[in-house]
C-alpha cells in the first residue's frame, strides 16, 4: 500500500484508529466511514483526520 494514499480515520469519542486509503484524485473530500469499534461493541463513524 502506497503510504501517499493512505488515511487515517479517527472516532473522537474512543480515539480508536483505523487506517485505509483513498483516491484523492476522485476523493477530494474528507471522508467518514461506519466501522465496527471494539470498546463499544457497535459501528460508529470514524472521521478522517491529518497524519
Amino acid at each position: 500500500m502506497s503510504q501517499d494514499k493512505l488515511i487515517k480515520l479517527v472516532n473522537k469519542d474512543t480515539k480508536e484508529v483505523y487506517w485505509t486509503r483513498k483516491n484523492k484524485k476522485l476523493v477530494e473530500r474528507k471522508i467518514e466511514l461506519k466501522k465496527f469499534s471494539s470498546k463499544l461493541r457497535k459501528r460508529i463513524v470514524f472521521k478522517e483526520v491529518k497524519k
